[in-house]
């Protein structure tokens, strides 16, 4: 769980989690139901997987699908063709992984 709740954080508040170069990149964050949402597809993918526990790769398959497009990028961004799967992927290489 706070694996997950890392993850959405970061995109709220990226530079406690070093990754201050974001701050201008996101416009808005995940909200809460992102966390929610990513510990269930978390599970659902473990249980596909046949496993009865989650771990941080079942996480980072789904995370994709879950937080796309509930990250906000700003104009600038966009007009440098960053896209959110970009700020995930660097999302994901930042936060430590349990």
């Amino acid at each position: 769980m706070n694996y997950i709740l890392d993850i959405v954080f970061a995109t709220r508040k990226p530079e406690d989690y070093k990754l201050a170069k974001l701050k201008t990149i996101i416009s808005y964050g995940s909200s809460p139901r992102a966390s929610i949402n990513l510990a269930i597809a978390s599970k659902a993918y473990a249980f596909i997987k046949r496993r009865g526990y989650v771990i941080p790769e079942d996480v980072r398959a789904v995370c994709y699908d879950i937080m796309r497009h509930r990250i906000g990028l700003t104009y600038e961004a966009e007009a440098e063709n960053i896209t959110t799967e970009e700020v995930i992927s660097e999302i994901l290489n930042a936060v430590e992984v349990p």
